[in-house]
């Protein structure tokens, strides 16, 4: 019995050991998440995310820090149905910086590399913007300059609509009709170069395969993938096939993993459509009242939690992804972008952005070493925006 005793005693030392070793190493890296959606979840929730809200989000200022989140790039987002996506961009933006100087201590939006070091010295969340979809320059570069002044380091060429210059993903897979050429037109491509001009980061999240082949021959500068998966673990339009990864690598520039079930479980889009059906009538009224599904599947998510948890990938397959990415491209490719309040599905653990540690438990547990840990927690993402912000053109 006293055996017994002591050996339980031994494996609680070793667990709270282990459980101390990966929280220690996640709080001590830098950690970079290139995509949140918490700006136009408040915006839709009529809450401001320096507020307490657990429960109603799956971000807010002090749930950043729990999380270890030391880098966070706040997406600025609109479908295009606006008559000004430029104007609603901007008032996006107003918000982040209206939430910031409420909490100078807290945070700072940052526009350098030395700005991000700087705030990660003073222990402040380092605030990035991030344009996710090029509908939003409404095909004026002078406006792509405007938003770049107000700090936005990162634009996604296209959301799922796509632009006059650029071909959506979601275009180039699903319409048959290719009423558009695919890939960048020569506006496209000037847009580009500015946009290496200016040192900001050029996003293939969201484009198509000619769009992403065109961008990667014409950028002088590495690229950033904020949000994406891997195709051949989970074939959706939206993840990166072998031949678009290896070319990132080429390009030394990043891949960040999304961390929404549908791109990560070849298994859930079936689950999920299951439960949808469930639910018609009800998706049917509320589609109604904003057309974007991505409204009506956050509210079902909302009400119906229990039935979406069990919907939800299991955490292995986000780490399965990085895996995968790592394998094949190196290292140095890989960071985290999680997609978080953007999604109705994160996976199985990841609740919110306190959950974040158990990504470095799990890499931990897949036998990575501290240093390629820190590389994909946030050391991959800062070399590439530093490469961007490092020689005009």
């Amino acid at each position: 019995m006293k055996q017994i005793l002591i050996l339980l005693i031994l494996l609680n030392i070793v667990f709270n050991s282990y459980g101390q070793q990966y929280r220690k190493l996640h709080m001590q890296s830098i950690v970079v998440d290139s995509h949140n959606d918490i700006i136009t979840a408040a915006f839709e929730k009529g809450v401001s995310f320096d507020q307490d809200l657990k429960g109603i989000t799956h971000s807010d200022l002090q749930r950043l820090a729990e999380g270890g989140i030391d880098v966070q790039v706040f997406s600025i987002w609109c479908d295009g149905l606006q008559k000004n996506p430029f104007a609603y961009a901007n008032r996006q933006i107003d918000t982040l910086y209206a939430v910031a100087g409420r909490n100078t201590s807290k945070m700072a939006i940052i526009r350098t590399p030395d700005d991000l070091a700087r705030a990660v010295s003073q222990h402040k969340l380092a605030a990035m913007i991030g344009v996710e979809g090029g509908h939003m320059i409404e095909n004026d570069v002078e406006k792509l300059d405007s938003l770049f002044r107000r700090g936005a380091r990162y634009m996604t060429l296209t959301w799922n609509n796509s632009t006059p210059w650029a071909t959506s993903a979601m275009y180039e897979t699903l319409d048959t009709l290719q009423l558009q050429p695919k890939g960048l037109s020569y506006a496209g491509k000037a847009i580009v170069r500015r946009m290496n001009k200016l040192g900001m980061m050029v996003d293939l999240s969201h484009v198509g395969e000619a769009t992403f082949r065109d961008a990667i021959a014409e950028t002088t500068k590495p690229v950033i993938v904020s949000h994406s998966c891997v195709y051949k673990l989970c074939p959706v339009f939206r993840n990166l096939k072998d031949d678009q990864i290896l070319a990132v690598a080429k390009n030394k520039g990043v891949i960040q993993v999304n961390f929404f079930s549908l791109f990560l479980d070849s298994n859930y889009q079936q689950k999920n459509k299951t439960f949808l059906l469930a639910h018609t009538a009800e998706r049917d009224s509320l589609l109604k009242l904003n057309p974007e599904p991505y409204f009506a599947d956050n509210k079902l998510a909302e009400k119906y939690a229990s039935e979406v948890d069990a919907l939800k990938a299991p955490l292995s397959l986000l780490i399965d992804h990085i895996d995968y990415i790592v394998k094949l491209a190196g290292i140095d490719h890989v960071g985290l972008g999680s997609d978080f309040d953007g999604i109705p599905s994160p996976p199985q653990q990841l609740n919110d952005v306190t959950t974040m540690p158990l990504i470095t438990k799990e890499l931990l547990a897949r036998g990575y070493n501290k240093k390629d840990i820190r590389k994909i927690l946030g050391q991959n993402f800062i070399r590439v925006f530093t490469q961007n912000a490092a020689t005009k053109n």
